[in-house]
């Protein structure tokens, strides 16, 4: 038999990748291209420290549609008037011409004809896959396999199939060979892969179908039907299917991925000699029978194979659109072999010269899954390590690339197998982590010090050298050569008096505490309690610190402010003596919550805290849960502790949280001199004077400075154990992993760049 051999080698690099030839940036027309066609690269993000331009590195995620597209498509609705193809009028008629004609074009661009070919438009690439399994003849005796590198909607069609009673198999690539033998074949069995990997951007042969057909000669249709998932090698590769005698049965693409838009497009094409023996259907929609009976069992459907699978009407509008994609993609790029060319030396140089990055005592900086000497496309995953080999959060680098204008993307992208295989997980491993409330797309980015996910960069075909090199650059300034605290945590008492704030230490360092803050409603503005008011503590914390949270309608996770960032416009206070949480917004009238339970008509609920259910209740009021929803723009309610209102106290062998809705700890304790700390070190990494960001921003309950002649040095306190506070004993819980919060200005809502970016720097504790 054959081997399995890719059958279009990658084209060959140019004499030196790094000299950046104009024959890889479409004959020096990439910066035009970019000018004109992407202007939204071009947009500055403005954050309260500078203006930084968006260098965009997720296009396996979705790549950018060009403004000629956009401004053609836009003309074109406004000058004629499509319709729903199914009718018979001028406008119908003419939609249906535009509907039959994009699927010659699209055959044209994929390298194929409507002789080899039929495309079905589907929803996305993920409703073509399962069309495709829906439509395989498999047999009782037969199998499903799909290979470790398969994205999950291929990997899910195995529940498909399971209803069928068919045999589920995941198998590695090299094992196609031997597993479509003859003798090893029994049924009809249905084989599934990608033509590139997603997680490490590894590519694998077209022409699977074609090697497998070659032991089955004579046969009207081998026992082996083959389905390609291509909606990320399409992306920037030919795939030329003209080329194979035979080709896969089934082709699985996303338009959005190839032309940026449109989003709600995809197409499977079938090959044509094969639609005589695909699977009856079971569900039919309209426009797919040429005739039907309500009283009676019987429908005769569509003879052509397009209007008998496309379900309903199909999406005309982004049919269309997808004829200017194609202009718009043919004007700027010619043919897709130049993207090919193009985003094969962006690849190279990229991963060169993060294989350059070292620490200084020569520890590598970049862990690389993959690009080693097989053939890879334009994406790279990878993760971060400090100078010690340890692991660096992949969440902590995604939000410090936002903060640099860099988007990318984290976790495991939705490919399971890859992912085992790279970051060397067993099935016991995701049990294990599910079991702790890992979630895929959560913060939980590292377990026992390995990664759970990984980050990845993926190029398109506007991408440029300047965009690595910012990226790059972002990477040698965040990790590289950072000095890592390696000193152990020293036990130092200290103890507060009530009163005047006084603090003695047998150092006899004293220090005073400068600002009591209160937060009532988790996530909004903080409370500076009056210099002159007493304010209680509690075994739970501050009395009323984080007692209430804001939940959006029909979701268990209460809201945050990195996700909803006006949430820091809602400065609520307490008014003790009327019983009363009093928000306030800007633009809008004081509202007064009562504190009283006989005022309140409360529903009990159970929010999710850090992947842990919680005990709430809601307050059923139309009047707050419209003053909320009209400050943060959502349908939104308020919520609150059942304690608050009880005033119970809990039980010792309780196993009720201590920490009211608090993610970690009960106090969040900052020195000032830490704070100043954090001041200079922005001023002298950016050349600016006089920053003053101050402890407010890192949203401390209790802020201390110096007040004696020793004073306290910055991030003293990450080495205390314990402290005592009016004969009352705390125990230091450890650094706060809270810090995100500080990339919002808490006045203006607006994100920040500082001082996040540099803490992270300077600071190789983990921050959430």
């Amino acid at each position: 038999m054959n081997r399995l051999v890719p059958a279009t080698p990658p084209p060959s690099p140019p004499a030196s990748y790094t000299s950046h030839s104009t024959s890889y940036d479409y004959n020096g027309r990439l910066d035009e291209i970019r000018k004109t066609e992407y202007p939204q690269l071009s947009i500055s993000q403005e954050t309260n420290q500078s203006e930084q331009q968006t260098v965009f590195l997720d296009h396996a995620g979705s790549t950018l549609c060009a403004a000629s597209h956009i401004r053609a498509f836009s003309h074109e609705l406004l000058t004629h008037i499509p319709a729903n193809p199914h009718s018979r009028h001028l406008q119908s008629q003419w939609t249906q011409r535009k509907i039959d004609h994009a699927r010659d074009r699209l055959l044209e661009f994929l390298g194929t004809s409507a002789q080899q070919y039929a495309v079905v438009f589907t929803a996305n690439a993920t409703a073509a896959i399962r069309l495709a399994a829906e439509l395989t003849p498999v047999s009782s005796n037969g199998v499903f396999c799909y290979t470790r590198e398969s994205h999950t909607s291929v990997v899910g069609l195995r529940n498909l199939v399971a209803r069928q009673d068919v045999n589920v198999k995941p198998i590695e690539f090299t094992d196609i060979e031997q597993l479509t033998l003859p003798q090893n074949t029994k049924g009809t069995s249905l084989l599934a892969y990608p033509a590139q990997c997603n997680f490490s951007g590894e590519r694998f042969p077209l022409d699977v179908a074609g090697t497998i057909a070659k032991q089955y000669a004579g046969s009207k249709h081998m026992p082996w039907w083959v389905l390609v998932d291509a909606a990320a090698y399409a992306a920037s590769s030919p795939l030329q299917l003209n080329q194979y005698k035979v080709g896969p049965d089934f082709v699985a693409l996303s338009m959005y991925k190839i032309f940026g838009a449109p989003t709600g497009l995809g197409a499977l094409l079938i090959r044509r000699s094969s639609v005589p023996f695909l699977r009856s259907k079971g569900y039919f929609g309209g426009g797919t029978v040429a005739g039907l009976a309500f009283d009676q069992q019987w429908q005769v459907y569509r003879h052509a194979i397009e209007s008998r699978l496309e379900d309903g009407t199909v999406n005309f509008q982004d049919i269309i659109s997808l004829h200017h994609a194609l202009d718009a993609h043919k004007k700027n790029y010619q043919f897709m072999s130049h993207v090919t060319a193009h985003t094969w030396v962006i690849t190279q140089y990229a991963v060169q010269k993060m294989r350059m990055l070292c620490h200084i005592n020569g520890q590598p900086v970049c862990e690389i899954y993959g690009h080693t000497g097989k053939d890879f496309g334009p994406t790279i995953s990878f993760n971060i390590k400090d100078p010690h080999a340890r692991y660096v959060g992949y969440v902590e680098v995604e939000r410090l690339a936002v903060m640099a204008g860099i988007s990318l993307r984290s976790g495991r992208f939705c490919n399971p197998g890859a992912a085992q295989k790279w970051l060397g997980l067993s099935a016991q491993d995701l049990v294990k982590q599910a079991s702790l409330g890992f979630v895929c797309g959560d913060d939980n980015d590292l377990l026992d010090g390995r990664p759970v996910g990984a980050l990845r960069v993926s190029f398109g075909a506007m991408t440029s050298i300047h965009d690595i090199d910012m990226f790059i650059a972002f990477l040698n300034r965040q990790f590289c050569n950072h000095r890592l605290s390696t000193s152990s945590a020293i036990s130092k008492p200290v103890s507060l008096p009530s009163g005047k704030a006084a603090l003695q230490s047998s150092q006899t360092c004293s220090v005073e505490v400068e600002k009591i803050v209160v937060y009532p409603i988790k996530s909004c503005h903080g409370w500076t309690v009056p210099s002159d008011t007493l304010w209680p503590i509690t075994q739970y914390g501050l009395k009323f610190d984080r007692s209430f949270v804001i939940m959006r309608e029909n979701s268990s996770i209460p809201m945050q402010q990195k996700s909803y960032p006006d949430m820091a416009l809602i400065r609520p206070r307490i008014d003790a003596e009327s019983q009363l949480l009093i928000l306030e917004a800007p633009g809008h009238m004081p509202l007064h919550v009562s504190l009283r339970p006989a005022d309140l008509l409360l529903e009990q609920i159970e929010p999710q805290i850090c992947s842990s259910r919680v005990e709430a209740v809601r307050l059923r009021s139309s009047k707050i849960s419209s003053w909320l929803s009209a400050v943060l723009s959502v349908a939104c309610y308020l919520a609150c502790e059942p304690r608050l209102l009880l005033e119970s106290k809990p039980q010792a062998n309780s196993t009720k949280s201590l920490k009211s809705f608090a993610n970690e700890a009960q106090l969040l304790l900052v020195t000032s001199e830490s704070a100043g700390q954090v001041d200079q070190w922005i001023s002298r990494d950016n050349s600016k004077q006089g920053v003053s960001i101050g402890p407010m921003q890192y949203r401390p309950n209790i802020i201390v400075k110096s007040a004696g002649a020793q004073h306290i040095r910055p991030f003293e306190e990450l080495q205390w154990k314990s402290l005592f506070i009016d004969n009352c004993k705390f125990n230091v819980a450890g650094p706060c992993q809270r810090c995100q919060m500080i990339s919002i200005d808490q006045d203006s809502a607006k994100r920040l760049k500082e001082p996040y970016a540099t803490l992270a720097r300077h600071m190789r504790y983990k921050i959430w």
